[in-house]
């Protein structure tokens, strides 16, 4: 993968993110507890596969 690509990706993944966690804080609001823990292994998911994208980032 480029450069570019990573960055992309990385962009696109940070968005998805910021995305889920607005969506997280209305299920939370309006009392969806099995929703928002889907959610949060969501979240704890993108951020391992952001943690890996940037490591690749680095070694480029």
């Amino acid at each position: 993968m480029t450069k570019d690509q990573l960055q992309a990706e990385i962009t696109e993944l940070k968005m998805d993110y910021i995305r889920l966690q607005g969506d997280m804080e209305k299920l939370e609001s309006n009392g969806h507890p099995t929703q928002v823990e889907n959610a949060e292994r969501r979240l704890a998911k993108m951020e391992e596969d952001l943690a890996e994208l940037n490591k690749q980032l680095a070694e480029l």
